[in-house]
């Protein structure tokens, strides 16, 4: 199994075409990932591994890399895709520090949650403001406070 999934993802070129099977694995098993999850875990970083390409020449010191994690972002039909919550059930440190893993979390969270967030954390603000600022301006009715020692509390 493991030689299958380094086959398919192995980009191959003749001088018309590259052929990269990430697309079609996706296309024919789109819960491929939730079943190495449960059935083989082992074959994770195999799969994960096959979504890096890496150049051979180094620029500075540098290599380029690519990254093909479409799938792991999203499924086939444009909704999120329920990888990354398979790799939170397996539980794996290895896998979730992955470099794809930990890209496509970054992507989802950097350009999706955060904003969503925000504006949660926001509203709590905003209401906690005005809690705090009706809770200083009410009359106590046990006459405990007088209306002149309210501005002094707030």
């Amino acid at each position: 199994a493991k030689a299958m999934i380094q086959d398919l993802l192995t980009i191959r070129a003749d001088r018309e075409v590259y052929y990269y099977g990430c697309e079609e694995l996706f296309r024919r098993h789109p819960d491929i990932v939730k079943r190495l999850c449960t059935s083989a875990p082992t074959l994770l970083e195999t799969l994960l591994d096959g979504f890096i390409w890496r150049s051979r020449r180094s620029v500075n010191g540098m290599r380029r890399v690519n990254y093909y994690i479409k799938y792991l972002i999203q499924d086939l039909d444009g909704n999120f895709s329920s990888a990354l919550s398979c790799f939170v059930e397996h539980a794996s440190p290895t896998i979730a520090s992955h470099p794809c893993s930990a890209l496509a979390a970054d992507t989802i969270w950097f350009k999706f949650a955060t904003t969503y967030f925000l504006l949660g954390k926001a509203y709590f603000l905003t209401t906690l403001i005005v809690f705090a600022t009706s809770q200083a301006f009410l009359v106590r009715h046990n006459d405990q406070d007088v209306p002149e020692v309210l501005p002094a509390t707030l």
